[in-house]
């Protein structure tokens, strides 16, 4: 007899349909034969799934037994294909109708006493299963939340294999997991730092406002102790709330990654990522033997913060040039590629120069004009030119320290900067893109129109300081981002003055 179970296979953080077929047959040399492209851990089942049968009480005759997962042509990876492997047999002996798993998307790994344990990437199978029509999806008690996020579709969280058995013999009801997606968002953690708490370092709390708001990457230069790090930190706290489709989004991510916690049903609040410099290309970007999304994936809709940017290798700093630009991973393999979602906003921070002192009244410098260059060099032009905002973070005076808590709070900052946004969605309205810092050719000359004044006004700033095409590029948006911040106005002389002012690498340059 053939047996027919439905489940789903992993491509990117997308999941597709994979039918599980099972014969099993009495006549013939007894043997477990599984095709389909099954990895190792899936060949591996069967030794899972043989026992916690054995364990929950129902005895495997002696059988020929043919697995097949379709399309045999796509990879399939993991421990999810236990469940349905074991309901599969079980139908192929007779113990389940054919007509009670018709419909039904499985997936859990087994152990072997036939508990249920949790698997990777089941938010994208409930979204694969509403897709296809299903009857609804059979997880492990706890994957139950992440998959009730998707609305429309049952989804039942069993503790155990015997559970599954008897809710498809009707000898058990197994209630489906409800979720209200409303109560997900009064999860939101909340922040246990605010921009209040920094004392002084004003300039470049604007900068952090103006890149928020226009979506513009950032980089901090300033010597060690002046609060680079700390700033970052805080970013998270300003930018607006995700929408669903953005957390929906970011959950799938991390729900392939294997990173999704368990209380959590719902990414409700921005990532922040903060990689060590010792990360591989692989990490920060994704990839593998079997690929897995990396870093800059997983700050999708929020920070990919680079500490000590110079330090980290220069082939693993450029494989950020694509993600930066496209707003997505492309990794390819050759029988497959995939896209991982990679819309960040990078937050960098380095030293002045190797021993960090050159823009320090304070301290002295002791590294040569040489090694200032070689340090600096450390980041391509083309990996620069993806940098909107440079800032100089400078030592904070005495005085600022014993002020009391700043004025410009968290709370403050992220009124205007979704105040801000709030215009450039109106702006944008039908076009491909809705943040200033995606402006380009055509878009850029509509929506950045200088008059005479500006005009003379850049033209000077480009000729006296030697700034080059990409750095005009910038001003206009960052200016546009200024202006925003100030109501949505036209670009006016001040907002480009404004603008200029943090473009201090291409003055250097």
């Amino acid at each position: 007899m053939i047996a027919k179970v439905s489940c789903a296979a992993l491509m990117g953080i997308d999941a597709f349909k994979v039918e599980l077929e099972v014969d099993f047959s009495r006549s013939g040399m007894p043997c477990f034969t599984m095709v389909g492209l099954a990895e190792g851990a899936v060949k591996e089942s069967k030794e899972r799934v043989f026992s916690a049968l054995k364990n929950c009480g129902f005895k495997i005759p002696p059988a020929r037994i043919t697995v097949n997962l379709a399309p045999a042509d796509v990879r399939k990876a993991g421990s999810a294909y236990d469940l349905p492997l074991a309901i599969g047999i079980l139908v192929g002996m007779g113990v389940i109708s054919p007509e009670k798993v018709d419909g039904w998307f499985m997936a859990g790994e087994l152990s072997l006493t036939g508990d249920l344990k949790s698997v990777p990437g089941v938010l994208p199978l409930a979204l694969a299963a509403r897709q296809d029509a299903g009857k609804g999806i059979i997880v492990p008690e706890t994957n139950g939340r992440e998959g009730a996020v998707v609305n429309d579709i049952p989804v039942v969280g069993a503790s155990d294999l015997g559970q599954v058995v008897r809710m498809l013999l009707d000898e058990e009801v197994v209630e489906p997991t409800v979720l209200n997606i409303d109560t997900l968002w009064n999860e939101r953690q909340s922040h246990l730092v605010d921009f209040g708490e920094v004392k002084g370092q004003e300039h470049a709390k604007r900068a952090i406002e103006i890149a928020a708001a226009g979506g513009h990457n950032l980089l901090f230069i300033g010597p060690p102790g002046s609060g680079k790090t700390m700033l970052a930190k805080r970013i998270p706290t300003v930018l607006p709330p995700l929408r669903f489709e953005e957390a929906l989004e970011v959950t799938k991510i991390y729900s392939v990654a294997g990173l999704l916690q368990k209380d959590r049903a719902l990414m409700v609040t921005r990532p922040f990522r903060t990689p060590h410099h010792t990360i591989s290309d692989v990490g920060l970007i994704g990839g593998g033997r079997y690929p897995q999304p990396g870093e800059t994936s997983l700050a999708h809709r929020g920070v990919l913060f680079l500490d000590e940017m110079p330090e980290f290798k220069k082939s693993v700093l450029e494989v950020l040039r694509q993600p930066l630009e496209d707003g997505e991973v492309s990794i390819s393999r050759s029988l497959m590629t995939l896209k991982y979602p990679a819309d960040v906003m990078l937050v960098a921070a380095m030293n002045p120069c190797p021993c960090g002192y050159m823009s320090d009244d304070t301290h002295v410098c002791t590294c040569s004009p040489l090694a200032v260059q070689r340090y600096r060099g450390k980041i391509s032009g083309p990996l620069l030119d993806r940098i909107d905002l440079h800032v100089d973070v400078p030592a904070v005076p005495y005085e600022d320290l014993k002020k009391a808590r700043s004025e410009v709070d968290s709370a403050t900052m992220r009124a205007h900067i979704v105040a801000a946004r709030d215009l450039q969605v109106q702006r944008y309205e039908g076009l491909h893109f809705s943040l200033n810092a995606e402006l380009d050719g055509s878009a850029l000359e509509e929506f950045c129109a200088l008059g005479e004044s500006e005009h003379a006004f850049l033209k000077q700033a480009v000729e006296s300081l030697g700034l080059s095409a990409r750095a005009y590029t910038r001003i206009l948006r960052i200016a546009r981002t200024i202006a925003d911040l100030a109501g949505g106005g036209d670009i006016g002389v001040d907002h480009l003055a404004e603008a200029v002012n943090y473009r201090g690498m291409d003055r250097e340059g």
